[in-house]
């Protein structure tokens, strides 16, 4: 029988601090967000102290003060480092890996026995541990949905020691299904809860058990496929969860309130870019840019002002040249003097797949030959970028200290991706 595995990382940017800071062990510690703005990651006695996802860091910092708490700075560097060497350990173990997230990858596990399966996935949980530093639950069923609860009952059912695989059919699989509220089910939303409470579907049994033609009629194919994979029926492939988005936005908190044009220019050049770049990646082109500014609304002391304007740009493109400068044009008139901002982002819109683009009956061999000068300077800035790392080759110089960098107060070292700041050991 075809398996499926989902490993999953444990309060994953604390483990990875504490890859390299053993100290932290055993400690409330908590990443927050960029510009270290709320907790986005929490450790299990982080989660005991009552503090939840989300908290604004201002209002931990009595306790950190108190020495009773730990709060760190994100390092996405790292981060992404850890997350490449824990697939690599999965791929030493498994014929295929599809990552995720930067901390799940689902992996195969063919042909296995079902009391080999279970002592192959209980060596992949060790060997990630054992190899990264990186605690990891593991969950195995025939398909994906499955697999997501298998793992949910391996993170938070103690006899299961991390490690839980699901047969179809069984008195084991029933019983979990009947223990999981529908909230539980990977992609059944607080929204089809509520709808579906009112057909009297509560429990991922109850979903199980319902007519699958009756859920598609009702909700959706999406639905209706959810319901058989909890029948163990696989039906969701990676692609279908991994389908070009219909706009891509980039944005960002400033370090620091402020008004002046030239750095908000900076910030959103630097969003537009990273846009630009992911749109080059998911094979699309955008119609229009929209840029938008915010200010502090819980600064009631200061004037309020959060404006936005979309720009439509002369072709569908991809160009990071003529997506900036759309976001230029619009970013001069929303820009108001007198106003502290907050944040600023860039937002790419009315996206369609590269390879479908309509050509226009304007279009002559000269628009023709610059499109396809467009698309070999992208194809060399990107391919360069990838080979030297982001930002090797940019429209545009930041300036240094501008108030939009990124504030990482209590970010630790990049211990795995930069010469300068490798862990040094001493001898004594």
């Amino acid at each position: 029988m075809s398996m499926i595995g989902l490993v999953d990382c444990n309060s994953f940017y604390v483990s990875c601090e504490r890859v390299f800071q053993p100290r932290l062990i055993g400690l409330p510690v908590g990443v927050m967000s960029n510009n270290d703005g709320c907790v986005i990651a929490l450790s299990a006695e982080l989660k005991a102290l009552g503090i939840g996802m989300g908290t604004p860091a201002f209002e931990l910092q009595h306790l950190v003060r108190q020495g009773r708490i730990q709060l760190l700075s994100s390092n996405y560097e790292l981060y992404g480092d850890m997350s490449a060497r824990v697939l690599a350990v999965l791929e030493e173990f498994a014929p295929a890996v599809e990552p995720y997230s930067i901390d799940e990858m689902f992996v195969r596990l063919d042909g296995f026995a079902h009391e080999r399966l279970l002592a192959h996935a209980r060596q992949l949980h060790c060997r990630v541990r054992q190899y990264t530093g990186i605690p990891v639950c593991v969950g195995v069923a025939p398909s994906r949905t499955l697999a997501k609860l298998a793992n949910r009952a391996a993170k938070t059912l103690p006899a299961y020691g991390g490690v839980c695989v699901l047969q179809p059919g069984s008195l084991e699989t029933r019983t979990l299904l009947r223990k999981f509220a529908l909230g539980d089910v990977w992609g059944v939303g607080r929204r089809l809860v509520e709808r579906l409470a009112l057909m009297g579907i509560k429990s991922a049994w109850d979903l199980a058990q319902a007519d699958p033609k009756r859920i598609r009629r009702q909700f959706s194919v999406t639905l209706e496929r959810t319901a058989l994979e909890l029948r163990g029926i696989s039906c969701i492939e990676m692609n279908d969860i991994d389908e070009a988005r219909q706009r891509i936005m980039t944005s960002r908190s400033f370090g620091k309130l402020t008004d002046d044009l030239a750095e908000i220019r900076e910030a959103m050049r630097q969003h537009g870019q990273r846009g630009a770049e992911k749109l080059r990646q998911q094979g699309s082109l955008a119609r229009a840019v929209l840029v938008f500014l915010k200010t502090n609304p819980f600064r009631t002391d200061l004037p309020q002002y959060s404006p936005s304007l979309a720009v439509e740009l002369p072709r569908p493109t991809d160009d990071s040249r003529e997506i900036l400068h759309a976001a230029g044009i619009a970013l001069r008139r929303i820009h108001r003097p007198g106003f502290l901002y907050q944040k600023g982002g860039v937002m790419l819109l009315d996206l369609i797949d590269a390879s479908r683009q309509q050509l226009s009956l304007l279009d002559t061999p000269l628009s023709e030959a610059e499109r396809q000068r467009s698309e070999k300077l992208m194809r060399v800035m990107d391919a360069l970028n990838q080979r030297m790392g982001r930002g090797t080759l940019k429209l545009g110089t930041p300036s240094p200290g501008a108030a939009w960098h990124l504030r990482c107060a209590h970010r630790t070292q990049r211990y795995s991706t930069r010469w300068e700041e490798l862990p040094a050991v001493r001898a004594l």
